[in-house]
Order: structure tokens, then C-alpha cells, then sequence
């Protein structure tokens, strides 16, 4: 028995909740993943997961060796990139999940840089604005818009987008230019709607000027749960948007956009990358939690709040 894969199997099988996920994430047969379970609790001469035709429950026992595990764990991959030489650099397999603008405008475009840096460094990115089971499909970390409401994830903020209103010149020329935010309320406007992950639902936008403070939430015939449907819908004349602004400077240099309602403010939405609390952080995720906030530096950088 190899008792690294041994350790790392049941490590997976308490975080899957199954011998069968476990197996997937770890690119082995199931049959393979109990094994190696069955010959560690031989080793230790303890049971660590009760079993059930349902669900992979971990012991008494085997909730307290499985934080000694995760610790033993990360702690040889940091032993390993901690040599001196060319060996340093962090290596291994990523499993992250992104927003699909952030992916597609920031992040991939800037990965070569990334690989410079760290070459040996293998990412599965998903590309979705979806809730994810972070624990279940063994994801090291998610870079997320918004406030983290689950509390039991561990979050870092990079940055704030600044947003603003836009809507494409076939929209305004079909329906005319509102004049002020309320007018998006009326019978004839209409705006995109954005599904929030969190809700299933389209959310009213807050919106303020020297005099008044407001939240318009309109009507919309197209709502989407992507960042690029959403973004495509507009450019395509559908409704109003409410986008960050580094997805809509292309498209205003252009004129594919048009910015509605400059004396109006909307407050910044917060970037965070969020991560399991139960994990050490390995190497590989810091330098990538690391380049996500220099790259939200460069493009969306934390706003200073000001005291009131």
C-alpha cells in the first residue's frame, strides 16, 4: 500500500461523500479508491468511514485523523516546492471556477504571462456563475462578484468593478434615451435580466445622484444566467445593461454601447476569491489567488472607502 495514495483517497472519499466522486476526481476506479481505504483502516487497526448504501459517513475517529491528513498532505506538496533550484516552482493540478467574462476578457487572455511564472502548474478552469459544491467537486477555489453570503468559505478580496448603464444605438433608436433612471420602469423600455446564482432571480440595481437614491429593477422579455449571454443580449438590442466597466469600454469605443445616465452612481461590486476553510492553502492556489488580485489591480482595482 502506498500510503500517500492511501491518505489522499480517503481524504477525497470525506470530502466527495462517496467512494464513486472520489474515484472520478482522482482518476481511478472506484474499486481502486476502496482498497486503499480498506487497507488504511487495516494499517491504523480503525474504522474511519461508516458506510451505507447511501452515503460515505467519516467516524469519530476519522474526522480527527482526516485534519491530520489534509495537514500532512499540503505540507509534502510545500515540502516539495520549497528546494532550492528550478524544482521550486509550484506545480500540480488547479481546479478553479470563474465567472465566464472574467475568464474570457481578463483572466485567459492573461494566462501566458501566468505559465511563464509557473509552468508545471495545471488549471481546470470552469467557466460558469453557478453555485458550486466546493467540497464535493474538489475545487480549490472560486473568484466570485458580490458579497460571499456562505459563511463557512474562506474569501479574499481583489477588487471592486465599477459599474455602469448601457444599452446598444438599435435599442435607443427603437425606443428613444431615457432621460432618468425611473423611465426603465415604463410600459415601452425593457432591460436584460441578469439570473443571480444565488436567488434564480433578476435583481433591482441601486442608483444615486447629488439629490436622489433610487432601485430599478424594469422589465425584461430575455433574462440569462451568464455574464456573456447577458452582455451578447445587449449588444443585440434586447434591454438595458448594468455591466462592469471592463466589459463595456470595447464596446463604447465602438459605439456597439452607449453609456446612459453619467450623473447617476452605482456602487462598486466586489471581487472575491473564495476557498474551503478545512484545506491549507498550497502553494499553487496562493500564487493563483496571488496573480488574480494583480491582474484586478490592473483592471478593477479596490475602491478606497471614504469615512461619512
Amino acid at each position: 500500500m502506498d500510503r500517500f495514495d492511501a491518505m489522499q483517497a480517503f481524504a477525497r472519499v470525506v470530502e466527495a461523500g462517496s467512494f464513486t466522486k472520489a474515484a472520478e476526481t482522482l482518476h481511478m476506479s472506484k474499486t481502486t479508491v476502496t482498497q486503499l481505504v480498506q487497507q488504511l483502516e487495516a494499517r491504523l487497526r480503525v474504522k474511519l468511514l461508516n458506510r451505507t448504501t447511501r452515503k460515505v459517513n467519516v467516524t469519530a475517529d476519522g474526522a480527527v485523523y482526516y485534519e491530520r491528513v489534509l495537514r500532512l498532505l499540503a505540507d509534502m506538496d510545500d515540502a516539495e516546492t520549497s528546494l532550492s533550484g528550478a524544482s521550486t516552482l509550484p506545480r500540480g493540478r488547479l481546479r478553479v471556477d470563474v465567472p465566464s467574462p472574467l475568464a474570457s476578457m481578463i483572466l485567459v487572455p492573461a494566462l501566458p504571462e501566468f505559465y511563464l511564472r509557473y509552468p508545471d502548474i495545471q488549471i481546470d478552469m470552469g467557466v460558469s456563475d453557478r453555485i458550486v459544491d466546493m467540497i464535493g467537486e474538489n475545487i480549490d477555489c472560486v473568484v466570485r462578484g458580490g458579497e460571499i453570503k456562505d459563511q463557512s468559505l474562506m474569501a479574499r478580496k481583489v477588487g471592486d468593478l465599477q459599474l455602469g448603464v448601457f444599452a446598444a444605438p438599435s435599442y435607443l433608436a427603437r425606443v428613444g434615451i431615457p432621460a432618468h433612471p425611473r423611465e426603465l420602469e415604463d410600459s415601452q423600455h425593457r432591460i436584460v435580466g441578469f439570473l443571480w446564482a444565488r436567488t434564480g432571480k433578476a435583481l433591482p440595481y441601486s442608483m444615486r445622484n447629488h439629490a436622489e437614491s433610487l432601485q430599478v429593477k424594469g422589465r425584461y422579455a430575455l433574462a440569462v444566467d451568464d455574464g456573456n449571454a447577458y452582455l451578447a443580449a445587449g449588444l443585440a438590442g434586447l434591454g438595458v445593461l448594468w455591466l462592469p466597466k471592463y466589459m463595456s469600454t470595447t464596446y463604447e469605443a465602438r459605439g456597439e454601447l452607449v453609456p446612459l445616465f453619467k450623473d447617476w452612481r452605482l456602487d462598486p461590486m466586489p471581487i472575491y476569491v473564495a476557498f474551503p476553510p478545512n484545506r491549507h492553502i498550497s502553494i499553487k492556489v496562493r500564487v493563483f489567488i496571488d496573480w488574480v488580485a494583480e491582474l484586478m489591480a490592473q483592471h478593477a482595482p479596490v475602491s478606497e472607502r471614504l469615512g461619512s
